[in-house]
């Protein structure tokens, strides 16, 4: 570990401390003792109890990893919700898991809350508010939300982020990059799920999230999307009380979506509730570009006249035109079966670490097409053929952009809400529509015009800047400025192995020294003395055998005599 790395170990010890014992009471022992957390793993490991509860021996891992992280807090629990709609980046059985992680909380008791409000605003509630409940109606591990009515009459929900819950975060965000690099380092098979990279896309995703004027944007974004559409509603932002730390938004009075039996009583037409839920986020995906990653249930409200109120738009995706444009070639190739077609785009979007077996990738590929060719429409499940995709995808360590991951699990979930609510609800007849309009839209003549005007841009400044890039390349030439980088790849392993071989000879030279120093120290009979001995030969001999002890056990631990 880094030097700054030790200095950020040691600041956070105790949380490091805690973070250990959850993962070892759950089972997890094996990897906190191989990547071996430098000093704080030795420190740590007298103090750590084992897996000693039967019943959570009896439990599968991806259970017991969801147990860890609800346990561990906002952080943990915000990264497994992550994870939960990233099947391409775990298994898929894991990622099921993550699901049902719970972020329902404590709230701040009121007494907290207020002068935070208050700091937040630069006003009393009181000249705020003609009234404010003190009640949370609803609390989050990042946030939490009352009810209250402006001085004009409005109901409002204000949605406050927790005291201190930032500090909370940056920490463990320090300590999650630690284990991931350390993950990295001593368990090579970890390098397939890319732990550096899934704790740079959490760390982007939640801090957006503990921005409340982000929210804010997204949600007038989706207004001024959805504002002639009479089965959509979204709520106001009240952006003279919106802060950083703050939002305040049009109270939505309405019946959550699984509350089933409710919206029967209140005669709510299920079957266009589903298409209604359906069509909001087709839309938002396939015209908007922009969309709610996170569709979930609890999200989303149903209004009188079959109309859906859908809040918290912390976490939205975007699917900009290059995108859309992959999507029309996945689509084509699949409706024409064209596997090279489908293989092409996902290397050209996808990030690749090594090169591929393309014959093997478009094998595979057919054989998945052919499971699914010309089966009924009313037989195919979203969330199947998704996670039997991703998992294809996975195998051959393609990285797909998180954003169309989110939009394939975004249109998983909203299936599986209208399934739900509406048993024979099918998304795909919805989204065949669609589809056939991005490849008509993919044949317009101005579509065409457009994509050929961009592309002869694009050669014209090519070529026009191609006299001044060779120019700059002879010069640096002339003037010997050329450089070739090297970057071995593969080898990590067989060095790390030989600057621990290195470390160990030099340990043990030292050690040689330090005996033969001390003997001679002894033999020569100088004081000072210490028991009729000389003292720095009593103590080179000490440090030398603690020395000597502490490369045996080292030796020992790691398996290699």
């Amino acid at each position: 570990m880094n030097p700054l790395g030790l200095r950020r170990s040691w600041r956070h010890l105790n949380r490091y401390q805690e973070i250990l014992k959850v993962f070892v009471k759950y089972g997890f022992y094996d990897i906190v003792e191989k990547i071996r957390v430098g000093l704080l793993f030795d420190i740590s490991k007298k103090i750590l109890p084992r897996l000693e509860k039967k019943e959570l021996a009896t439990l599968g891992t991806a259970v017991r990893l969801r147990m860890a992280l609800e346990e561990l807090g906002p952080t943990f629990i915000k990264l497994g919700q992550m994870l939960s709609i990233r099947p391409d980046l775990i298994p898929p059985h894991i990622a099921d898991e993550f699901s049902k992680l719970q972020d329902e909380v404590r709230p701040v008791s009121f007494d907290v809350v207020k002068p935070y409000i208050e700091a937040e605003l630069g006003s009393s509630l009181t000249d705020l508010f003609s009234e404010f409940n003190q009640d949370a109606i609803a609390a989050a591990s990042l946030a939490q939300v009352h009810w209250a009515k402006l001085k004009s009459g409005e109901e409002v929900a204000v949605k406050i982020l927790r005291p201190n819950i930032q500090h909370v975060i940056e920490t463990d965000l320090e300590i999650l990059y630690d284990l991931a690099r350390l993950l990295e380092k001593h368990i090579p098979e970890s390098e397939l799920y890319d732990p550096i990279g899934i704790v740079n896309e959490f760390s982007t995703t939640i801090r957006k999230e503990q921005n409340m004027i982000f929210e804010g944007r997204n949600i007038d974004l989706f207004r001024r999307h959805f504002k002639d559409d009479p089965t959509i509603k979204l709520p106001i932002v009240y952006w003279e009380l919106t802060t950083e730390k703050i939002l305040v938004t049009e109270y939505i009075k309405g019946i959550k979506i699984s509350e089933i039996e409710i919206l029967e009583k209140q005669e709510i037409n299920l079957k266009e509730v589903a298409n209604n839920g359906a069509q909001l986020i087709l839309k938002m995906v396939f015209e908007c570009g922009v969309f709610h990653a996170d569709p979930h249930p609890g999200n989303i409200f149903v209004l009188p006249e079959n109309v859906l109120a859908p809040v918290d738009f912390g976490m939205v995706g975007r699917i900009d035109e290059e995108m859309k444009e992959c999507l029309v070639n996945i689509l084509r190739g699949i409706v024409d079966k064209d596997t090279h077609r489908i293989s092409r785009t996902l290397l050209k979007i996808g990030m690749i670490e090594d090169q591929i077996d393309r014959r093997k990738l478009n094998r595979e590929l057919l054989e998945f097409l052919d499971r699914y060719y010309r089966i009924p429409l009313n037989q195919l499940s979203t969330p199947q053929l998704l996670n039997e995709f991703l998992v294809l995808i996975r195998n051959f360590r393609i990285k797909l952009p998180s954003d169309l991951v989110m939009m394939g699990k975004a249109l998983a979930i909203s299936e599986g809400v209208g399934r739900k609510i509406y048993p024979e609800f099918n998304m795909f007849e919805l989204i065949v529509p669609y589809s056939e309009k991005l490849l008509l839209h993919r044949l317009d003549p101005f579509y065409q015009f457009k994509n050929f005007s961009r592309f002869m841009e694009t050669g014209i400044d090519f070529l026009g800047n191609l006299p001044d890039d060779f120019r700059l390349i002879l010069t640096k030439l002339k003037k010997d400025q050329i450089t070739i980088k090297f970057q071995h790849q593969g080898l990590e392993h067989l060095t790390r192995e030989l600057d621990r071989a290195s470390n160990r000879l030099a340990f043990s030279l030292i050690i040689a020294a330090l005996l033969i120093g001390s003997s001679m120290l002894i033999q020569f009979n100088k004081g000072p003395f210490l028991f009729g001995y000389p003292a720095l030969g009593i103590i080179g001999f000490l440090l030398a055998s603690f020395m000597g002890i502490w490369l045996l056990i080292s030796i020992m631990r790691s398996g290699k005599l």
